[in-house]
């Protein structure tokens, strides 16, 4: 991907709380298109190798969580955590993470990830199929800036972190606001 792509069509499996269901779990299937998520929105999109895992869930997803207001302020609609795990695995970890700021999209069999290419085999970690590590700036289904970790490759033996953190996507919403014309 890259400044200027539209991202492609793809339909989530999703898991929504319905109180209607009754029970224990009250929860049904919704499917969600790109559009659904995208469409009309300048949103902040970033991706990572799974749920639960160390760098993830310590400091990619609480850090875009604590950013929201400063993003918002700098015309932010919505942040989305997407990840190629199931809609089950993706609803567990934002609950455990206490999320109230920041949406997931579950990408379950990596579709999404693919198309946009970023799939890669992490089979030295035992995960199989994962999502390199990305974040975009997307607005109204379009790419506006792409943030992405070097070294892309199938079973890479490091996990980098830097220039997708929410730190480097705040310093790019900042400056963008300055460059406005005004």
């Amino acid at each position: 991907m890259k400044t200027g792509s539209k991202l492609p069509n793809v339909t989530f499996r999703t898991r929504v709380r319905d109180e209607s269901v009754g029970g224990p779990n009250p929860f049904r299937w919704q499917d969600m298109t790109t559009a659904d998520y995208f469409a009309g929105k300048r949103v902040v999109l970033f991706s990572l190798p799974g749920a639960f895992t160390p760098t993830c869930s310590t400091y990619q997803l609480p850090g875009f969580e604590k950013a929201f207001t400063q993003m918002n302020e700098l015309g932010i609609d919505a942040i989305y955590c997407m990840s190629v795990n199931d809609s089950f695995v993706m609803n567990q970890w934002a609950k455990a993470q206490g999320l109230e700021n920041v949406t997931v999209i579950p990408d379950g069999s990596g579709e999404f990830t693919d198309k946009v290419g970023m799939l890669v085999r992490k089979d030295n970690l035992g995960f199989g199929a994962r999502s390199w590590r990305y974040a975009a700036v997307i607005n109204d289904g379009t790419v506006e800036a792409w943030f992405e970790e070097p070294g892309r490759c199938d079973d890479c033996p490091d996990d980098p972190y830097g220039e997708t953190a929410p730190e480097a996507v705040l310093a790019w919403l900042q400056n963008a606001r300055v460059s406005e014309p005004a």
